[in-house]
């Protein structure tokens, strides 16, 4: 029969352990254990904002997915009952033909007639899917390749650098209604200020807004002009993190200035250009505003219809609810592909 200082041995903990005294001769309680951890202990701070941002963000999305299965017209309520995927079939419907007109090799000419919108109701999406990604591809590398050659240029330890910094990053503080204003009135055929510089050359007044050929490159230089200062700041961070050793030792093995920076500097910028390229595509993709003031509308014409354009005309000016949620979700899908390597290249590096 045990002794009592026996049974007191079984009841208190070891010397220089931190377990607590137990007075039921059994494990620790899981719930104290449980409650005990950080996660637990701070749930009052992050659960409250978790909550809403998933009831309103991520919620939102996976009703606008469920929406978009629907005959939804934005009268009464959905009928969930009949689900079923024609408006993604009406969407991306004839896919070959679809894209050659992308690439301006289909049957029709998506300039030759501006279709009413009862009958873009109905049609694919392939011309707005088309421009999407043409505003996407030309403004990022525009923007990029422009941000690269300003940072460069300034983080040469040139005289007023702050002032350069700040005049090139100051149109990324203007909303896009303000800058699609200001390039509406540069744009105009007999006021705008690059018309009367290229009649000054002899070249004669462009309509850029007015011309279904130059709608869209006119939006991307708009953005180009707002955007570029941010890729500057991105690209002249990522510079000055660079050590002057590498500097040193491309200039001791007789490389030029342009075989240094395109050999040596350029290929450590990797991050820095994935990193801006994630945001400016992302503002590519909610041009809407800046069309819809640019061009008075939702429908800025064919040849410059996104699909943000699209998405909203087919919401609010067709009532066609369920087939603008269709076109929300092809949006969501786009804007993951962007993000989404991005987001996992951060994790695998530990970043996240």
């Amino acid at each position: 029969m045990p002794t009592l200082i026996q049974r007191l041995r079984k009841r208190l903990p070891s010397r220089g352990s931190d377990e607590p005294a137990r007075t039921d001769g059994g494990e620790p309680a899981a719930g104290r254990a449980f409650l005990r951890r950080d996660a637990v202990r701070s749930a009052p701070f992050w659960l409250p904002p978790f909550l809403l941002v998933a009831l309103f963000v991520y919620g939102a999305v996976a009703w606008n997915a469920l929406l978009s299965l629907t005959d939804f017209t934005g009268l009464g309520s959905p009928d969930y009952s009949d689900l079923d995927f024609e408006n993604y079939r009406i969407a991306f419907a004839d896919p070959v033909d679809g894209i050659l007109s992308m690439f301006g090799l289909g049957s029709g000419s998506a300039d030759a007639q501006t279709p009413s919108w009862a009958d873009l109701s109905v049609e694919p999406i392939w011309n707005s899917f088309g421009n999407t990604l043409a505003l996407m591809i030309a403004f990022s590398v525009v923007c990029l390749a422009l941000g690269l050659l300003l940072a460069i240029l300034v983080d040469r330890e040139v005289r007023f650098e702050n002032t350069f910094r700040t005049i090139y990053l100051l149109p990324m503080s203007l909303s896009f209604v303000v800058t699609a204003k200001f390039w509406l009135f540069m744009y105009n055929p007999e006021t705008g200020l690059i018309n009367i510089a290229l009649t000054t050359f002899g070249v004669g007044p462009v309509g850029i807004v007015q011309n279904p050929d130059l709608k869209l490159a006119g939006v991307a230089f708009a953005l180009v002009w707002q955007f570029s200062g941010y890729a500057m700041i991105v690209y002249l961070a990522a510079l000055r993190g660079i050590p002057s050793s590498h500097f040193e030792a491309a200039r001791v093995d007789g490389a030029s200035t342009l075989r240094m920076y395109w050999r040596v500097i350029i290929p450590q910028l990797r991050t820095a250009t994935v990193s801006a390229l994630v945001v400016i595509t992302v503002f590519a993709l909610k041009a809407f505003d800046f069309l819809f003031s640019m061009y008075g509308g939702y429908q800025p014409g064919p040849s410059a219809d996104i699909l943000a354009t699209r998405m909203v005309r087919e919401a609010y000016a067709n009532s066609n609810w369920a087939y603008g949620s269709t076109i929300a979700v092809v949006l969501f899908v786009m804007a993951l592909f962007v993000v989404a390597p991005y987001i996992l290249s951060q994790y695998r590096r530990g970043e996240l």
